[in-house]
């Protein structure tokens, strides 16, 4: 049998998966990976101002994403500067802006490798239900919005000509990837929530053939490495979170060996 602290991090662990990949899946259609770091960036920021304000962490989190989320927006409608520049603008300025509040509050004991990496053997029961409740809302929204992001997603203008809205569910999509990575901060930290969301997706990819399919995979996927990370984790005494993204890292791989023979087997023809 496993103790109670084992089991907790299993479900949690298994409740990030399921939402992370499925959202995952439009951040490697939509080649988002680098607003996936500013937000995870960005968290941190949260914690401080978290910890300041003595108010929950994971809203506090949620917050700060959807703001620096609709500022990257008002930037953007601004101009002057590209996508990438105000991503990298406001990923490493939140970061630093969220370890200088944090050296200032010398009152306060902040694991910052937790932080970083992730501490999901730590997680709660209240954090569960947390969790569990944040990844229904984000599966039942994305189940909600489906069609009108993938079609946004293919052409914004072609899905604008149908009489869709791709402004308006481009914001629900900024606020579910806030959400997740609130939710996920304390599995896989803030340095890891990015590779949980784009691995087992591009994974995925590479075995299915229709976007509702990879959909399903990458949710697969997620969970395999979620579990293979924690028992790896437990049987060799390596940190639970980059144990997590390792695993997921190693399905990736997997998948490779089947192109790289039939590439070989091109070469030789």
């Amino acid at each position: 049998m496993f103790d109670d602290f084992f089991v907790r991090a299993l479900v949690a662990g298994l409740g990030v998966a399921l939402v992370a990949g499925p959202l995952g899946c439009f951040v490697v259609w939509r080649r988002l990976s680098y607003f996936g770091d500013t937000l995870a960036h960005s968290a941190l920021l949260g914690v401080s101002l978290a910890v300041f304000l003595e108010v929950n962490t994971m809203v506090s989190v949620f917050i700060v994403c959807v703001g620096i989320s609709l500022l990257l927006l008002f930037l953007q409608k601004g101009g002057g500067l590209a996508s990438d520049a105000l991503l990298g603008l406001l990923s490493h300025s939140a970061l630093a802006l969220g370890l200088v509040a944090i050296a200032f509050m010398t009152w306060v004991r902040i694991d910052l490798t937790a932080l970083l990496f992730g501490d999901i053997l730590s997680v709660s029961k209240s954090d569960l239900v947390i969790v569990w409740v944040g990844a229904f809302i984000v599966i039942g929204a994305l189940m909600l919005i489906w069609r009108q992001l993938f079609a946004a997603t293919v052409n914004e203008e072609l899905a604008r000509a149908e009489g869709m809205n791709p402004d308006r569910v481009n914001i629900i999509f900024m606020l579910l990837m806030a959400l997740v990575i609130a939710i996920s901060m304390k599995i896989v930290g803030v340095l890891l929530i990015t590779a949980l969301l784009i691995i087992p997706a591009a994974t995925a990819r590479r075995l299915v053939s229709n976007p509702e399919q990879m959909a399903v995979y990458s949710a697969i996927l997620g969970m395999i490495a979620v579990g293979g990370g924690l028992f790896g984790s437990l049987a060799w005494d390596t940190p639970s979170g980059p144990s997590i993204v390792v695993t997921a890292l190693l399905l990736f791989i997997l998948t490779l060996f089947p192109v790289l023979r039939m590439l070989s087997s091109k070469r030789e023809g």
